[in-house]
This record gives C-alpha cells, sequence and structure tokens, in this order.
C-alpha cells in the first residue's frame, strides 16, 4: 500500500524533532517535567523514539505499529508541553504564554494524524 502525503507529513515532522532533540538538546531539556532526573538522556530517548516512529511510518509493513506508537509518543511528552507552559506563565512573555497554552489542545489533532496514519 502506498503511503499518503499526509503520512509523509508526519514522518517528517518526527524526522526534523528527533533530529533536533540531537542538534540542539537545551530547549527540550527545559521544558522535561522539574520532578524527572536524567532530562539529557530523556532529551535522547524521546528523539530516539521520534526518529524511529518516522522511519516506522515509511515502510508499509511497519506503519501500523509506528503510527500507533506515533500516538502514544504524543501521549508521553505532554506533559512537558504543559511545563513549558506553566513555566513561561511567571517568565515568558504575553505571545510566549499563548502560543504554549494554543499547543495544548493541537496535541489532539496531533494524535488523531498519526492514528490515521496506522490505519494506512
Amino acid at each position: 500500500m502506498s503511503r499518503s502525503k499526509s503520512t509523509t507529513g508526519l514522518a517528517v515532522l518526527f524526522g526534523v524533532l528527533g533530529s533536533l532533540h540531537f542538534l540542539k538538546p537545551e530547549p527540550f531539556e527545559q521544558i522535561v517535567p522539574h520532578a524527572l532526573p536524567r532530562k539529557k538522556e530523556l532529551v535522547y530517548a524521546s528523539g530516539v523514539a521520534e526518529l524511529a516512529c518516522a522511519a516506522g511510518l515509511l515502510h508499509p509493513r511497519t506503519r501500523r505499529l509506528a503510527g500507533l506508537m506515533s500516538a502514544g509518543l504524543l501521549v508521553a511528552v505532554f506533559p512537558a508541553n504543559v511545563q513549558m507552559a506553566v513555566d513561561l506563565r511567571s517568565k515568558g512573555s504575553r505571545t510566549a504564554q499563548a502560543i504554549a497554552y494554543a499547543r495544548l489542545p493541537l496535541q489532539l489533532p496531533l494524535i488523531r494524524w498519526a492514528l490515521k496514519a496506522a490505519r494506512e
């Protein structure tokens, strides 16, 4: 079965973001929930997971599992997005705060996108 442009787009998104976890880990480390230890290692682990999801989405034999794993990964990293929004409440500009809070509900369409890819 061929891959849709939508699934290719999701794979590219995960590939770019996964790569950024290694090329510029500091912004990702800052949003790891404060209670979690070993932030750099968590950032690298999530980067590996994103790259694996990206690769899996590209091949028909692994697409279903990769789509499901992508949805799970988006759920797993949601606390980091919440942490970023909370942190920006006290030290971010109004624009940064608005963007951080607007991002939170955007996780739902991303999760639906991943689940759609799993059904291809």
